[in-house]
């Protein structure tokens, strides 16, 4: 037996070769860490774990040092009845922090970002599957359940301990939107939720961002920080939010990943689109020509994320996703009529003009056409892609194209939502930035049919109410 293994090893030693079905290269001298053959597996053991920490092993760490950790099986253990039976092909139980938390296949049978579609992986889920009634965990191997194929690698309903969920942008729109619905009760029992901002971190540094993950040490991540602004900002400052974004993304992807974060939710935007494209946009379309040259800075800075997030996964399994909500508003936004975006700066406009007696300019022509989201709504959308949405390939968080409404519309909805009865006029010298980016929410609907947005009107009409009631505390 042992003249077959060092046979078989010798002929693998001399030649490399990449076998596409199983995402594995048989590397002279060294088992391949992401290998899922069962070559390998049968005759030279695990696969042993790459130098670089692998995605998920922060998970590990915990199920090895807990009481009720597994310990290994004696050396001498074969395939006799003995030995402890796990799901993967040789068996042996996780019982030690090096010990990866899956093999090579995409975490969910829908595969991975468009191009990484492995058929071998459907019916199956390489991931660590909750244990059967008593201790220990195994490497699943064997084809799972549905309701793992479902949940994945980043699945929270995972019963094995505290999901602690770092959300970076903690105090902005989103990350507050977030904050009170997880208050309002949709936390589940066993998540930590951790919001943070920039007073507790500057995410454009490196040695800071790694210091907050290796303090909060979470086990998944919403990550919302970013350097944003309105029209007249982005033009101003194209170079200011590039530089930035791609610092901030960088840092926060790569620390997940030293840390061993299971999944990271990122944030992207519909601007960061083509420029001259067909509509309605969809996902597939995201690197298909230049975005507006408006906001050129910010669109290809966030644009990086869906690349490394890709990259993340082709190299080393992890599940880092995103999504492009449409344009967000609603409590806690930046009401700065120069640098805030087109609805929280018209509700800033028309509380001054209301105020004051005098007239609402609408920068514009008022015929750019936009999808409004409301945070609220978002947050919702954001808690359910945590938990359920598995796919690497990005998703529209969006309303429906039938409730795209023009600026002109937008502002007529703040007008009636804030009772202005002054006169509203259109300072047609400003510009208008990109006419439209109407976005197809079908991939959404097929996951969640029955999602209701709030009402675009009721939405304003909120919004305008708590910014009257905080303004003094409103971001302006």
């Amino acid at each position: 037996m042992y003249l077959l293994k060092y046979i078989l090893y010798s002929v693998l030693n001399t030649v490399t070769v990449a076998v596409a079905s199983h995402k594995c290269s048989f590397y002279p001298r060294k088992a391949p860490s992401s290998c899922s053959s069962s070559v390998f597996r049968i005759f030279f053991g695990p696969a042993a774990t790459p130098r670089s920490r692998a995605c998920g092993l922060s998970e590990m760490r915990s199920l090895a040092s807990s009481p009720t950790a597994p310990t290994p099986a004696p050396s001498g253990l074969g395939a006799s009845s003995d030995r402890p039976r796990g799901g993967g092909a040789d068996g042996n139980y996780i019982s030690q922090a090096t010990a990866r938390p899956w093999t090579s296949c995409p975490s969910s049978s829908r595969g991975g970002p468009r191009g990484l579609h492995f058929p071998e992986c459907r019916g199956r889920a390489d991931l660590v599957l909750p244990t059967p009634p008593g201790p220990g965990a195994w490497l699943g191997t064997q084809p799972a359940p549905e309701a793992a194929l479902r949940a994945g690698v980043a699945t929270m309903g995972d019963p094995r301990g505290t999901r602690r969920i770092l959300v970076t942008g903690g105090s902005g729109l989103v990350g507050r939107a977030i904050q009170k619905v997880v208050e309002d009760g949709a936390r589940l029992p066993g998540e930590d939720w951790v919001f943070v901002s920039s007073k507790d971190a500057d995410l454009t540094d490196a040695a800071q961002t790694r210091a907050l993950f290796q303090q909060v040490q979470p086990t998944h991540v919403i990550h919302l920080a970013a350097m944003v602004g309105g029209l007249f900002r982005n033009i101003k400052y194209n170079l200011d939010f590039w530089r930035k974004n791609i610092h901030i993304n960088d840092n926060v992807l790569h620390s997940a990943f030293e840390v061993g974060v299971r999944k990271v939710v990122s944030c992207l935007s519909t601007c960061i689109f083509p420029d001259k494209t067909t509509y309605p946009i969809d996902e597939t379309m995201i690197h298909n020509g230049p975005p507006h040259s408006s906001n050129f800075g910010y669109s290809y800075a966030k644009r990086m994320i869906d690349v490394q997030n890709r990259a993340y996964f082709q190299q080393h399994g992890c599940t880092f996703t995103a999504v492009i909500p449409t344009n967000v508003f609603g409590p806690h936004d930046n009401f700065s009529i120069e640098d805030g975006h087109v609805l929280p700066g018209l509700i800033h406009k028309v509380h001054l003009a209301k105020s004051s007696g005098s007239a609402l300019t609408v920068w514009g022509t008022g015929r750019p056409r936009r999808q409004f989201i409301y945070s609220l709504d978002l947050a919702r959308l954001f808690i359910w892609a945590l938990r359920e949405y598995d796919e690497v390939e990005p998703i529209i968080l969006s309303v429906g194209e039938e409730d795209e409404v023009s600026v002109q519309e937008a502002a007529e909805a703040v007008v009636e939502a804030m009772d202005f009865h002054g006169e509203v006029t259109f300072d047609t010298t400003k510009s208008d930035g990109q006419f439209k980016k109407t976005a197809s929410n079908a991939k959404l609907r097929a996951y969640l049919p029955d999602f209701r947005f709030t009402p675009f009107k009721q939405a304003v009409k909120e919004t305008c109410a708590w910014f009257t009631d905080n303004y003094e505390q409103a971001r302006k």
